[in-house]
């Protein structure tokens, strides 16, 4: 039986970051049992064939040029006494630490004929895949469920693949999580422009088939059909798929492999403290497998994204070579693109922050080079903050031109307790194909226009 200083189950973000860091030094294998690694958010591209599906794979080299063993395998148990984990192909291995990178799954809520061929859901290299393939062979509709950053960005990919799309979405508004809806009303219009149906407001209530998924029905108005009128009626229909359901409406972390054992669980997850250690000695997790807090709010919440998973790996790998750093918790930095709207956001929305806070909030339109500019592009800013304590609890930005790097700014002013007052002397550069005239910045207007609004 062979035996690893550190022994990773996962091949995902968190767990590359970790290897990164430890494969030099400590003795690694990393059980990994897809064929590749992911760049996730590419996928939607792929399937609008912008790029090359094969472009989304990570190469193995991430892994293997660090000095870690690669091991294409699945873990079918782990004995946390023996310390060593079997796999289905028989083999066996020890550990003198085990981490824990089992990523998460996509939900598929419980409705009826979500088990229907033509429904899917988008996480993996196959389902990637099949969905494709259902493209190429003829699909002409498709319905996504969810109008997250994943949903809205697979729409736009099935409306440029030629397909009639709609779009169903609990919450009144698109991207609900990363931004307000006030932000994305012009975003929500182009999508509209460009051809995707967008029912807000609605939930599905059951999948209808006829041996496979032809009807979705909603929670109000006129179900959506795959099937003309007459294809309908007379029961008929061809071979090839007519339509196809995406559900994108989250991801639950993957611990069916640890439920009814010793290891913690919680609600949303491995339960881990700020080292990443599990309730079992020698036992860590990181990445979307576990259970963390806001470090806005202190409260669990949900943060099953590449930009938490990634500096949880590096984190535990500082900590397994002896460093005293510890997690923080999610600020849930994220963007996407909506039509020629980039759109990102960070910590808490207006919304969200109203249910726990006093809040202030301030707002700027400016653009995105120097006005004159050909160039020139609109670009506005949403800040929320506690009136009580002037501390930054969320910020939404919605631009013509890339928006990760505001983004990012603010992160690190929330991540790092930069109070809004001080934000106001932010000292900025300035170009005229860069940035707004030297006498205004973005975010310096949005601090000035700070006011209370009312719950």
């Amino acid at each position: 039986m062979k035996t690893y200083e550190a022994l990773v189950i996962g091949g995902g973000p968190a767990a590359i970051s970790l290897v990164k860091t430890i494969g030099p030094k400590l003795r690694t294998a990393v059980i990994r049992p897809e064929d590749h690694s992911l760049i996730y958010c590419a996928m939607p591209y792929a399937i609008e064939e912008k790029v090359p599906m094969a472009k989304t794979f990570k190469r193995d080299e991430l892994v293997t040029d660090t000095g870690a063993e690669l091991i294409r395998d699945t873990v079918s148990s782990v004995d946390f006494d023996a310390r060593t984990v079997a796999t289905a192909s028989g083999a066996v291995y020890g550990w003198e630490r085990l981490v824990i990178a089992t990523g998460a799954r996509p939900l598929l809520p419980p409705l009826p004929g979500v088990e229907l061929p033509g429904v899917f859901t988008f996480k993996t290299e196959d389902d990637m895949k099949a969905i494709a393939a259902a493209i190429d062979a003829g699909a002409t509709r498709a319905v996504v469920v969810g109008a997250g950053a994943i949903g809205i960005e697979l729409a736009q990919a099935f409306v440029e693949r030629g397909l009639e799309t709609h779009v169903v979405e609990f919450a009144p508004s698109i991207l609900p999580n990363l931004v307000d809806a006030d932000m994305v009303e012009e975003a929500l219009a182009d999508l509209a422009r460009m051809g995707a149906r967008m029912h807000l407001d609605h939930g599905v209530s059951a999948l209808r088939e006829h041996g496979r998924v032809e009807e979705v029905a909603l929670s109000k108005g006129e179900p959506i059909r795959f099937l003309d009128d007459e294809e309908a009626e007379s029961g008929e229909s061809d071979a090839a798929p007519r339509g196809i359901v995406v559900f994108a409406v989250g991801t639950r972390a993957e611990t069916a492999l640890f439920a009814g054992g010793p290891l913690e669980l919680g609600p949303q997850g491995i339960v881990v403290n700020g080292r990443m250690e599990t309730n079992i000695p020698g036992v860590y997790a990181v990445g979307d497998c576990v259970q963390f807090a806001s470090a806005i709010t202190g409260e669990l919440a949900p943060g099953k994204l590449a930009t938490n998973a990634v500096p949880m790996g590096k984190l535990l790998g500082a900590a397994l070579l002896g460093s005293k750093v510890e997690y923080r918790g999610f600020y849930n930095g994220a963007a996407t693109k909506v039509g020629p709207w980039f759109v990102g956001g960070v910590g808490l929305t207006e919304a969200q922050a109203r249910k726990r806070h006093e809040i202030m909030v301030g707002e700027a339109s400016l653009t995105t080079t120097f006005p004159i500019m050909p160039e020139s592009k609109p670009a506005r800013l949403k800040l929320v903050a506690d009136r009580a304590t002037g501390k930054l609890l969320g910020a939404q930005i919605v631009s013509g031109a890339p928006v990760t790097d505001k983004v990012d700014q603010l992160t690190m002013a929330i991540q790092y307790g930069i109070p809004v007052a001080e934000l106001e002397y932010f000292s900025y550069s300035s170009q005229p194909y860069q940035s707004y005239y030297p006498a205004d910045n973005l975010i310096v207007h949005a601090v000035r226009a700070m006011a209370p609004r009312p719950a």
